[in-house]
């Protein structure tokens, strides 16, 4: 009976030492500076492509998006709560109080385990029922993410420490000649990141 009980806990000792104290993953940081290639499905089902310029040490965020077979819109956010959404013609400028995404946007979000997207092991998270936001598990590089809207983003490419020029950064003339600012007070605006606006 002593051996049984030798080798039980010799048996416990072995597995303890052997496999890894098993934690939940947490979502890597989003690099200071990178551009990646998006495309988008809206909560109409229409397709878009989005070219997304993220600068963080110069507080700034570029969103291009290519309508299919349409126009393309620019929404250039500030870290100071500023953005111009505007086309060759025109120009609205939104104040929304929070700024631009942090590169920790995610801490606290809630883990939901694995799942297959888009052909990848990911790792899945959801944060304050906004977004669901699917990781890569091998390379950590986000795969997809989608919002509350329905809006649902495929990475394409992702382009750590590639940055645009500092002429692409300025918005038009003619968005500085609205003599009123919109502001949003919407509560989802009050969350760790801003509302991403379903274009």
């Amino acid at each position: 009976m002593v051996d049984n009980m030798n080798l039980c806990l010799l048996l416990l000792l072995f597995i303890s030492v052997i496999l890894p104290v098993w934690s939940e993953p947490t979502p890597a940081p989003w690099p200071l500076q990178f551009h990646s290639t998006q495309v988008l499905r809206n909560r109409q089902g229409q397709l878009q492509i989005n070219e997304l310029w993220y600068d963080w040490p110069n507080g700034r965020n570029l969103n291009i998006i290519y309508k299919q077979l349409g126009e393309i819109i620019y929404d250039l956010e500030w870290d100071n709560g500023t953005s111009y959404y505007y086309t060759r013609e025109q120009c609205t400028t939104m104040h929304f109080p929070v700024g631009i995404l942090r590169p920790n946007f995610l801490d606290g979000a809630n883990y939901l385990g694995q799942q297959r997207k888009d052909g990848f092991l990911c790792n899945v998270w959801e944060k304050v029922g906004f977004i669901w936001y699917y990781e890569d598990v091998v390379t950590n590089t986000p795969v997809s993410w989608t919002f509350y809207s329905g809006l649902s983003t495929q990475v394409m490419t992702f382009e750590v420490g590639k940055v645009l020029d500092d002429s692409n950064w300025q918005a038009p003339v003619y968005c500085f000649e609205e003599a009123k600012i919109k502001q949003d007070h919407h509560p989802l605006l009050q969350s760790p990141f801003p509302l991403i606006r379903d274009v």
